[in-house]
This record gives structure tokens, sequence and C-alpha cells, in this order.
């Protein structure tokens, strides 16, 4: 069963001569444990698309369930209880709070679900440290590079018990080796049955995931099943007869 659907899912923006279709019949399903990655050209539609399956937009047309869930169905509050307990986001200019140090944005989420303090803290900083950011841990926003920060907004967004995990452009500001990191992060997410939709333009990237969906002009053109990289898989649990490497 799909985690997250999208069904034949359309949306405008403005009126007349100034609408935009932004995205035209879109079908899209992510099983728990499923990461598709989503690339196109500029204006593809890429970002509306994480918006709209992460319930921050409605759609014109179209149905969107999570976990069996059809949004269209659900109260404000409702939405807003799904997309802090649910759904971990990692936006393009991050959506750090200034005022916060990197562990207290990382917490956040976590407290605001009612896990203690101190427990939210150790989380917090397991994922920084798995980021190589424990030492920048107590650091402002303002105080890290767009790097650092991109980082931090990935550690949040894993956290807890998040089912779904929608990101754009997650490893945009990072070098090679950071966003390795990332993509392990993640990957490791889904192999625990989080389900991820990743927006990139990065085709190394994209190789990560188990399928990679092509959007221009609003549309789904292609889909394919890239080869697993050899970054992309993780070592193997050994079975009682297997050694251990």
């Amino acid at each position: 069963m799909s985690f997250v659907e999208l069904r034949n899912v359309y949306k405008s923006y403005g009126d007349g001569a100034a609408k935009v279709d932004a995205l035209r019949g879109i079908e899209l399903s992510v099983e728990p444990g499923g990461f598709v990655a989503v690339m196109g050209p500029s204006g593809s539609g890429k970002s509306t698309l994480l918006m709209i399956a992460g319930s921050l937009e409605e759609p014109t047309e179209g149905d969107v369930r999570i976990d069996g869930l059809r949004l269209s169905g659900l109260s404000r509050n409702q939405k807003a209880r799904l997309r802090r307990r649910t759904i971990g986001y990692v936006f393009q200019d991050f959506n750090l709070l200034a005022g916060l140090t990197a562990v207290e944005n990382v917490c956040l989420p976590l407290e605001l679900d009612g896990i203690a303090a101190r427990k939210a803290r150790a989380i917090g900083m397991a994922a920084l440290e798995e980021l190589g950011l424990a030492d920048r841990s107590n650091r402002y926003p303002d105080q890290l590079s767009g790097g650092e920060r991109q980082r931090v907004a990935i550690a949040r967004a894993v956290v807890g018990e998040r089912r779904l995990l929608l990101a754009d452009e997650p490893s945009g500001a990072l070098d090679s080796v950071n966003g390795e990191a990332v993509m392990r992060m993640i990957l490791s997410a889904c192999k625990t049955g989080v389900a991820a939709v990743v927006v990139t333009h990065d085709a190394h990237l994209a190789s990560w995931a188990d399928r990679v969906v092509f959007l221009r002009d609003g549309r789904v053109v292609d889909q394919t099943n890239p080869p697993p990289s050899p970054e992309s898989i993780l070592q193997p649990s050994t079975g009682p007869n297997e050694p251990s490497l």
C-alpha cells in the first residue's frame, strides 16, 4: 500500500491570461520505504509537487492521500498535526529559527510532540553527529555556513518518527563528502520504512533513489528505475550463517 498518493493532481495559479498551470494531471505514489527522486528543468513543477504532497498547498483538482487519509477531508488543525508528527521537510531556504541553536532547531519538533527535553536533545545531537555537526550544535543559524545550515535542516527533518520525508535540493549547497552523508541519512531513514520524495537536478544524487520521475511543463514525462550506485548500497545486516565483514 502506498504511503503518499497524488491522483490526477492539477495546480493552477492566477486567472485568465495570467493563469499558470504548475501541475497537470500528476499521478505519483510512494510506498513505505520507497525513495523517489523528482527531476526536471526550472519551472517544471517540482517544488509545487512537494508542497502539495506535504499539504502545504491545496491542489486545484485531484486527490492527495497520506497514509490512506484524504487531505481534502482534514481540517486545518488536523493537517497541521499531520505535518508536525508525520512529515519531515527540507526547504531550499532551510527555514531554521534564528533564535534557536542548531541542536534546539533539530529538537523542536520532538519537544512539540511531547518528548522530554533531555531525550530530545540526545536524539538531536546524534543526528547532528551523523552529519559532522556535533561541534556546531550550540551555534545559531547566522553563525553557520550555508552548507552547515542545510545539514541542520536535514537533521531536523529526519529525527523522531517521521514517516514521510520531502526534500527540495537537499544537497544543493554541499560538497560531495557532505552531500553523500546527507544521502546516507535519507537512505537510512528509508530503510526504517520512511517514504522519501527528493527534488534534485543532480543525476548522481538521483541515482540513490529507487525511482526517478521526470517532470516537464507540469506533467510526468518519464519514470525510470536507476541501477543502484555503489555509494547507495548500505552494508546489509549479516544473517545467522553469514560472517561479519
